[in-house]
This record gives structure tokens, sequence and C-alpha cells, in this order.
């Protein structure tokens, strides 16, 4: 496993309420982790292609999915890379995939993936990822599989 194919990437420092009493980072704050990663990426990715739809107006995203597997634990103080990446967009959704790296060490100690759903607000359903959404993604992203049919 390595990171490369990862263009994305945020730093996270363990902190002490993340631990237990062994000083290990417990296994649900790798969620909080994607999740910071995930709307950071979002984020750049609206400023970075000018998104108009993305994280404003009448839709927003919703997890269906998440998962993690944990290789090596995290410990207080460790300085995390959480790297991230968009792997498929579909019609209505897309697939993130992380990995979790270790500053000092450059281990990978873990890897997750998540689903989003796009969402609009006023009925609570699925719609259509925007075009310029595809765009951007395929610009940014070298090997995103697109599902779109």
């Amino acid at each position: 496993m390595e990171n490369s194919g990862y263009k994305h990437k945020i730093i996270e420092v363990v902190k002490f309420h993340e631990v237990d009493m062994l000083g290990v980072c417990n296994n649900a704050v790798y969620f909080n982790y994607f999740e910071d990663a995930r709307i950071k990426y979002m984020q750049d990715l609206k400023r970075e292609y000018k998104l108009k739809e993305i994280l404003d107006g009448p839709s927003f995203f919703i997890m269906a999915h998440n998962e993690c597997d944990y290789i090596e634990p995290a410990y207080l103080d460790d300085e995390l890379f959480i790297r991230t990446k968009i792997s498929f967009i579909k019609n209505s959704s897309f697939g993130f995939n992380h990995i979790v790296e270790k500053k000092f060490s450059q281990k990978i100690i873990a890897k997750g993936a998540g689903v989003v759903v796009h969402i609009d607000r006023r009925t609570n359903k699925s719609i259509p990822l925007p075009d310029e959404f595809y765009e951007a993604v395929k610009k940014f992203e070298s090997e995103v599989e697109i599902q779109k049919s």
C-alpha cells in the first residue's frame, strides 16, 4: 500500500481526548479524521474549480457508507497525514478513499473508504450530481472511475 495517487492531504494530531488510558487513538476517531479530510477536499475542489452548486444552495451530501481497516495504532501526539481521493463517481453518489500515514515514519497505519450521496434539501431524495462536479474531479483526479449512465 502506498500513498501515490493521493493528491489531497490534511494533517491531524492525535489529541488527549482521542486516546484511551494506554495512549492509543480510539478507532472511532478515524471517522472524524476522514470527515475532516472529505470536507477540506470538497472545499478545496470548490475553490480551485469555482464550483457553484457544491456545498451551497438547494442540495447537500450525506454519508451512505463508511469503513476503516486498522493496520497499526496511532498514539497521543502522533502527527498523521490523512490522504484522500475520489475513486468513483456515479449519477448521484461518489466514493472517497483514505489512507492514514504517520508523518514521522511515513508508515500507512489505516485505510478507509466511504460513499457520499447528493441529496435535494427540499425532498430529501438523491439527485444527480452537476456536470461541473464531474469535470472538476476529472481534472483533479487522474484515475477516477466515472460510472455515469
